[in-house]
């Protein structure tokens, strides 16, 4: 139950240029149709010139506390994305993907600005590197801060690839060895856990590319969810999950399966539970 590395990269390079340019348009038309949002607008995207930089504002604005504020975090941010574009191009595919599978979300605008659920994530990023160099007390003091406001807790050793939507986010928990691939959806109050107190090894679930989670789901253990299954709101799943099913219950029973080719929950966000299979 390794990670594969081809499931936790950008699907498309440049992305990031791609959905700045909508993001600048976007915010200048927001300028014009509403300006008492002028000083968030320019302070977050028109003065700025990279989705690097915008990402790095917005969460220097959110995260910023007495004993590091604003003028601390926003350099400190915007310098570790700056030699990490692979990790902006992530951020970019977070964005399309609240845009495409959302259905509360115009643009990618929306998400920048208001949604936690994309911040969150956002942050984890930022933290996932810091935790990649060494500087781990750094690294927790950006997940404490992300649990205080967003109501989200990741720690930033868990592998997440890319194209996360990460529906709302309040009460979402990922242990430390947990590994998300690309283009998984998420809704609030799932937890990706452990069973015990054990230290030490892999514990925390793998969850493949193409899941969909419902909201209040619980996934415990060193279990697998495959490539494109979908897991019902509320359940509590304990063991591995076979590629291209559904399960539900308390604990978590196969209901459905599907045809590899069809399209992967996680993208259609159809979350109904068809029992034929």
């Amino acid at each position: 139950m390794l990670i594969r590395p081809e499931k936790m990269v950008p699907a498309v390079s440049g992305l990031a240029d791609s959905v700045w340019q909508e993001l600048y348009a976007e915010a200048e038309q927001a300028a014009s149709k509403e300006p008492k949002l002028m000083g968030i607008l320019d302070d977050v995207v028109l003065s700025r010139t990279s989705l690097g930089n915008a990402v790095a504002v917005r969460l220097a604005r959110k995260l910023s506390r007495r004993d590091m504020g604003r003028d601390e975090l926003e350099p400190l941010i915007r310098t570790i994305l700056k030699a990490n574009p692979q990790t902006v191009e992530c951020m970019a595919a977070d964005l399309r993907a609240v845009v495409e599978r959302d259905a509360a979300c115009h643009n990618a605008l929306e998400p920048l600005l208001f949604f936690k659920g994309f911040h969150a994530m956002a942050t984890y990023r930022v933290a996932h590197l810091l935790w990649q160099e060494g500087r781990h007390l750094l690294a927790l003091l950006f997940q404490s801060i992300s649990s205080e406001v967003f109501g989200v807790d990741i720690h930033p050793a868990a592998q997440i690839g890319c194209g996360i939507l990460l529906d709302h986010g309040t009460g979402f928990v990922v242990g430390e060895t947990a590994i998300i691939e690309n283009d998984v959806s998420l809704l609030h109050e799932v937890t990706l856990g452990g069973t015990g107190k054990e230290k030490g090894g892999a514990r925390h679930p793998i969850v493949r590319s193409g899941v969909l989670i419902g909201a209040g789901a619980k996934v415990l253990g060193r279990v697998e969810i495959g490539e494109c299954a979908k897991v019902a709101a509320s359940s509590v799943v304990l063991n591995d999950v076979r590629p291209h099913t559904t399960v539900a219950g308390v604990p978590a029973q196969e209901m459905a399966s599907s045809a590899p080719g069809d399209v992967s929950p996680a993208l259609c966000m159809q979350q109904c539970i068809d029992t034929e299979s």
